[in-house]
């Protein structure tokens, strides 16, 4: 087991402990935990245990709204932005294609919507 394993089982047992001390209770089922090391099987098949508790290891969870990976990848994050951005450009087609509509309108629905999707997430 690596070094980054027994470290981050280390601050893990921490963890419970001191939230014990102040009378709250760590529940195992609803936390994961991601290691990012140089070794891509560092620890692969290893969960988190402590004491009495054993963490689920993933190898990518969404946060915020951003997708995290093991690997430091932004290719899926990329992918699942642009799907949104293609979703959101397609909800609002027949306003984009609308002679009805100024160039400027056009733009500022643009920037203001399918923009922030992709760039924001």
């Amino acid at each position: 087991m690596g070094r980054s394993i027994n470290t981050t089982e280390k601050n893990t047992g921490a963890l419970v402990v001191a939230s014990n001390g102040i009378g709250l209770e760590v529940n195992a089922d609803k936390i994961k935990c991601m290691i990012m090391s140089q070794d891509q099987n560092a620890g692969r098949s290893h969960s988190i245990k402590t004491d009495n508790s054993s963490f689920e290891r993933v190898e990518e969870f969404k946060y915020l709204g951003t997708t995290l990976t093991n690997q430091n990848s932004t290719q899926e994050e990329n992918k699942s932005r642009f799907k949104s951005g293609n979703a959101c450009y397609h909800s609002v087609q027949n306003l984009l294609s609308s002679t009805m509509l100024s160039k400027n309108i056009k733009i500022k629905i643009y920037r203001t919507i399918i923009l922030t999707v992709v760039l924001c997430g």
